[in-house]
């Protein structure tokens, strides 16, 4: 989300919040959220796949809810107006080929509206076709298979040898050459928050805690602009609880206005400002080979930690702020990371939503399972192989690489180890609450350690590859050149 994105969805707000009746409210966060998905997705080098991704985006999001919704229910009229609406915007950015670049909402310029339209029909009927199926032979096998399907989507899209290979196969089908095909090429624009909230809910259908949910709901709690690109990754019940309620909410207030401006502000402080500024001097592949000093690396390292937290949490600000002047109040994201005084503590306030994630879906039914299996394995056993494949999984979420593989382990053993260094000196924290300044010391000393072991992964983040990686660390503690 550029500056201009961000200055024009505040100006829509300021109207959303002053001028529009309450009973459009949620119909304009809908549509807003759905012009955003292409507004928003960057341009791609193969032919139409900047208006094709966002179109599967739609898709995805449709097919999920009309598989998540309860046994029994039908489409209502609301649903009905709700895909007229989705259909009708998807048409109208498609009939804005012939108008200049300067003109159109999308990347490039979107194929022929009546090419859209068949393709989009077609698809539709092939996958209904594909549900009935599916349903008749293995009723309980739909919500896998969609889950399955979101899994590969990701899995295609963050494996470079797979993305390469699909986007070689994509140049193939448009008559351009196959030989550029990149890992860029398929920059699915906010795919992966997507993709976790769909799974959510497909899992949340699985074990019947979703609530019913009308398509104008779920698609804008899936697509909800702010949060779209970098999260948030908010919980459906949670969304739509403020959705339903914009149409008895009163207009933009002042109290609102100030809340939403200020975190607005404070993230455009920290993203385009701070966080702007140490990209300049912070860790990467070029800083790090014109440095030969250690202590020069180390500074490369602090500013690249740095800078990290606030871009995240920058941008957190800005879609919190957005949200809160439409009328929702999406979760914070970040509470001070930094200054936890260990690695579990880290964990619950950096990317506080991720992190939630992976413990309900992840963490939680790992544990219970192992812990089912006959002979039962010991706690400890349970502990370190629940952590160490739910940050496994968190590595991987952001890049099918070994660099995020290992940054995934990195973290998952010092959550283990924090577990049993916390098991074996309980006794002693305790004893210390009588004596405040050991226990102040004991407090910095774990916070210092802590940042330092957090900052210390992020050279993971920081190169491309694990040679790169290696040479790095070696430097910092003064063993290589």
């Amino acid at each position: 989300m550029t500056l201009a994105h961000i200055a024009a969805f505040t100006g829509l707000a300021l109207v959303y919040g002053l001028l529009l009746p309450a009973r459009l409210r949620g119909w304009a966060v809908l549509a807003i959220s759905v012009i955003a998905v292409y507004w928003l997705q960057p341009a791609l080098p193969v032919r139409y796949l900047d208006f094709a991704l966002p179109t599967a985006t739609l898709l995805l999001t449709t097919c999920v809810w009309w598989l998540t919704r309860p046994a029994g229910r039908g489409v209502t009229r609301d649903d009905g107006w709700t895909l007229a609406l989705i259909g009708a915007i998807v048409l109208a950015l498609a009939l804005t080929r012939n108008l200049r670049a300067d003109l159109r909402l999308t990347a490039s310029r979107p194929p022929d509206a009546l090419v859209v339209a068949v393709v989009l029909a077609l698809i539709m009927a092939a996958l209904l076709v594909v549900w009935q199926a599916l349903h008749r032979l293995w009723p309980g096998a739909v919500l896998i298979v969609m889950m399955i399907a979101l899994v590969v989507l990701f899995v295609v899209q963050k494996a470079e040898p797979l993305a390469v290979a699909t986007s070689a196969l994509l140049r193939a089908q448009t008559g351009q050459q196959t030989n550029l095909a990149a890992l860029t090429d398929l920059q699915w624009l906010g795919f992966s928050y997507l993709a976790f909230r769909l799974l959510h809910t497909l899992r949340d259908r699985q074990t019947g805690r979703l609530p019913a949910l009308s398509l104008r709901e779920y698609t804008a709690y899936a697509l909800f602009f702010p949060a779209l690109t970098a999260g948030p990754i908010d919980r459906a019940e949670r969304f739509v609880a403020d959705y339903q309620a914009l149409s008895q909410a009163r207009g933009l207030l002042p109290s609102r206005l100030v809340i939403g401006g200020t975190r607005i502000s404070i993230g455009l402080l920290k993203k385009f400002v701070l966080a702007d500024s140490l990209a300049l001097f912070a860790l990467n592949p070029t800083n790090a080979a014109q440095t030969s000093d250690a202590g020069a690396l180390w500074v490369l390292l602090y500013a690249y930690a740095w800078r990290l937290f606030l871009d995240f949490s920058g941008y957190t600000d800005i879609a919190i702020g957005l949200g809160i002047l439409f009328g929702v109040r999406l979760p914070e994201n970040f509470d001070r990371p930094y200054l936890r005084q260990n690695i579990t503590a880290f964990w619950q306030s950096w990317h506080m939503t991720l992190s939630n994630w992976v413990r309900f879906y992840v963490f939680s039914p790992l544990s219970r399972a192992l812990l089912q299996r006959r002979p039962r394995p010991s706690p400890l056993l349970v502990v370190f192989s629940a952590q160490v494949v739910t940050m496994l999984i968190i590595g991987l979420w952001h890049g099918v690489t070994l660099n995020f593989a290992i940054w995934g382990l990195w973290h998952g053993l010092g959550l283990f180890a924090h577990k049993v260094w916390s098991d074996h000196t309980r006794v002693q924290y305790m004893r210390l609450a009588g004596r405040p300044r050991l226990r102040m010391l004991w407090h910095v000393a774990g916070v210092v350690m802590t940042f330092h072991f957090v900052a210390l992964g992020w050279v993971w983040f920081a190169l491309p590859d694990t040679q790169a990686a290696l040479a790095v660390f070696a430097r910092l503690f003064g063993i290589g050149r």
